[in-house]
């Protein structure tokens, strides 16, 4: 194994690799957390959980706490803006089974930050410090942040947030190299990761335009932060850990999956989703899904339209059954 990828530790959670499936909202559901640890994700999170939600027990807030065996070691990420809720929703967290409890201090979109949560605790930092303390002090497993760089180019706050959540317990936290202002446009910030990690001395996970074993080695090797954390990259690419640890092992970049592979692994997913959440919901949500394995693809465009007019799991089995055997022809 290269020295760059040794394991790495979160307090007592170990994990093989130093490469981690990040939190994103409308893509890790329970399925693919299970099929990215399957290609090689060492650890999984989960989509953020409203802390707000599991105090006033909605149905669908708790459905997210359920867990698969397959997916340990797992992170789950909490969101909120006080700390009786968040504190309350940590403790839920380790209940259900989770390995880590994640505070999200990292989402840019309105509706979360116009309720002061998410990236809008980068402008609150007394705010943001004591969430984190009431959660480290709820729950017996470790907690990490999620942060970005900061609210936007003129406030860089996240070294500072950085030192205020090693003070108040956390065990690791997340930098994704933007601000919230950028939302993911542009290009993540390395060098202020880089500053993030010279500021403390607990682990930090670096996050932003990780791809493939090179993307990945380079987070690490720029910023000396001790993990990196995969999420655009991994949408519809679950072989993206796979490439990364073999990277690391070998040197050597894999080629990425032919279309045969990716229409095989679609359908596995399709599959495992209407198991999950039924063909109504499942069939929807596997568009997005099916847009992003597809993405790039000969005929992609014509298969979009095909999936999306699909109304029944059948009608969408045998639109990607058909580009399986043409691609095999």
């Amino acid at each position: 194994m290269n020295a760059i990828a040794k394991p790495f530790v979160i307090g007592a959670v170990r994990l093989q690799y130093p490469v981690i499936l990040a939190p994103m909202a409308g893509v890790c559901d329970l399925p693919y957390r299970v099929i990215a640890r399957q290609y090689g994700a060492a650890m999984v999170c989960t989509e953020m959980i409203s802390g707000k939600g599991l105090l006033y027990h909605n149905k669908h807030t708790q459905e997210m706490l359920r867990i698969d065996a397959a997916e340990h070691p797992l992170s789950m990420q909490i969101f909120g803006a006080d700390c009786d809720s968040m504190a309350r929703a940590a403790v839920a967290v380790e209940e259900a089974g989770a390995d880590i409890v994640d505070i999200n201090m990292g989402c840019p979109v309105n509706k979360v930050v116009r309720n002061g949560e998410g990236s809008a605790l980068m402008k609150d930092l007394d705010r943001a410090e004591a969430i984190i303390r009431a959660v480290v002090q709820a729950v017996a497993i470790p907690v990490t942040v999620k942060m970005r760089t900061g609210w936007d180019k003129a406030s860089f706050t996240a070294p500072e947030l950085a030192k205020r959540a090693e003070q108040a317990g956390a065990a690791a936290i997340t930098v994704h190299g933007r601000t919230r202002e950028q939302f993911y446009s542009g290009r993540a910030d390395l060098d202020k990761i880089r500053q993030v990690v010279a500021a403390v001395r607990m682990p930090v996970i670096g996050n932003g335009d990780i791809v493939d074993g090179i993307t990945a080695t380079r987070m690490m090797e720029q910023t000396g932060c001790q993990a990196v954390m995969i999420g655009r990259g991994a949408q519809g690419n679950p072989w993206v850990f796979r490439q990364i640890c073999h990277y690391w092992d070998t040197g050597e970049n894999i080629a990425p999956p032919g279309p045969a592979e990716r229409y095989k692994q679609m359908l596995t997913h399709f599959e495992s989703l209407v198991a999950y959440k039924g063909s109504y919901i499942g069939l929807r949500e596997m568009r997005s899904h099916a847009a992003w394995y597809t993405k790039g693809m000969h005929g992609s465009a014509r298969l979009r339209e095909q999936i999306n007019r699909a109304q029944t799991v059948q009608q969408f089995e045998q639109v990607v059954r058909n580009m399986l055997e043409e691609v095999n022809k």
